[in-house]
């Protein structure tokens, strides 16, 4: 009896106050899901709310949480709650099980810098703030890319210098101030006046405000600059094992790269991102996806890019030990499946061609970028470029 009480001293002492707020964080947020849907239950034509609803109720607090929190899986063009929570979930079990070393963990996530809290600190406080500065510009009518700063600068400036209260700051607000305006730019300015998809527009206004962003942190270094520790010191080692690049090592890597846009990339946080996009649809299947109702023909287009890139790219995986196989299935193949079309011939073309031509072009890019710019960058401007050349080529090829 004094042994099993003693191992629930030492479970509870293990915890570290991280773990506690994230804990009653996920209790917060379970109670709070529970207190909407008695509250506005009434209102609902379905178990949940669609997304006409939440923009049409906008600026009403509950339409604004729901907003808030869908930025979080707006990269993968799901664009909900559940799917936010889900990444966060098995983001977080993914850094736990790294920490104390469990076999399960799956692709160490951050890429075993051990970052992970710094860094999805720093993502959510730009993400804050970019909702707070520039929220207004969203309506009813008119969606805006407020999600922009949580899957670009912020993430990128801690792995590139570190944890600490500096630069976990300072990447936020930089995110908040940079990207997030010229993205609103680009895709206001440029892409909707020439009807070209939002998304070359997003990661565009990405790329530029994180080259400016880097510039001045290379005349500024004390932005950067901080005497706080690089790296958590209760992160595990990464596991070096060589993997055997099978079949299991693909499927784990397809399903990782659903998650390599917010600086992720782990199978568990992928799981979360996709099994909560999934719930959300069985409940009302106009909520994710901006309410077209096409997230199984997402889905399925994004896992088919990811399988066929990583198949065509096999030798690149085995001699780089990582590569962009991600891109297209963020960028190439959403845009394809939202302006044509769910049909078969949009999925396979867009998987394909996308599949062919992103990863090596943001490698390519990457290679040629200053040692002091995260490499990120190419991969942005890889997504930018092969939409723009792959969605017209696409509508010519269906009308056809």
């Amino acid at each position: 009896m004094d042994t099993t009480n003693e191992k629930s001293a030492n479970r509870l002492a293990a915890r570290s106050p991280q773990d506690i707020a994230i804990i009653w964080l996920v209790l917060g947020t379970a109670l709070l899901i529970i207190w909407l849907s008695f509250t506005y239950r009434s209102s609902w034509s379905a178990h949940w709310p669609d997304y006409s609803h939440m923009v049409s109720n906008l600026p009403e607090p509950s339409a604004w949480l729901r907003w808030v929190l869908g930025d979080i899986s707006e990269v993968a063009f799901y664009k909900h709650e559940f799917a936010s929570i889900g990444l966060l979930a098995g983001a977080y079990l993914a850094y736990w099980a790294n920490r104390t070393g469990k076999t399960w963990q799956g692709f160490t996530i951050c890429y075993g810098s051990g970052l992970w809290p710094w860094l999805v600190t720093s993502s959510l406080l730009g993400l804050l703030l970019s909702n707070l500065l520039w929220g207004w510009t969203v309506t009813a009518s008119s969606w805006q890319p407020t999600f922009a700063a949580f899957v670009s600068l912020p993430a990128a400036m801690v792995l590139m210098f570190g944890g600490g209260w500096k630069v976990t700051i300072n990447g936020a607000i930089m995110g908040a101030v940079f990207v997030t305006p010229m993205c609103l730019l680009i895709v206001n300015y440029a892409c909707n006046p020439l009807g070209l998809p939002a998304v070359i527009g997003n990661v565009s206004g990405m790329a530029v405000a994180s080259v400016i962003a880097f510039l001045l942190c290379r005349y500024l270094p004390s932005l950067v600059k901080s005497e706080a520790c690089a790296k958590p010191s209760d992160s595990a080692p990464a596991i070096t094992k060589t993997p055997d690049y099978g079949l299991v090592w693909s499927l784990r890597r397809v399903m990782a790269d659903f998650s390599e846009a917010p600086f992720f990339g782990n199978e568990w946080a992928s799981l979360g991102l996709i099994a909560g996009a999934l719930l959300a649809y069985t409940l009302n299947p106009t909520s994710p996806v901006y309410g077209t109702g096409l997230l199984p023909q997402l889905i399925a287009a994004q896992v088919l890019t990811s399988a066929l890139g990583v198949v065509i790219w096999r030798r690149q995986w085995m001699l780089c030990g990582w590569y962009p196989t991600y891109v297209p299935l963020v960028s190439v193949v959403p845009a394809a499946v939202l302006t044509y079309g769910g049909s078969w011939q949009v999925i396979a073309s867009s998987a394909l061609l996308g599949a062919l031509i992103a990863p090596p072009l943001a490698c390519a890019i990457s290679k040629r970028l200053p040692a002091d710019m995260h490499a990120y960058i190419g991969n942005v401007l890889s997504m930018a470029i092969s939409t723009l050349l792959i969605i017209p080529f696409i509508g010519l090829l269906i009308a056809h």
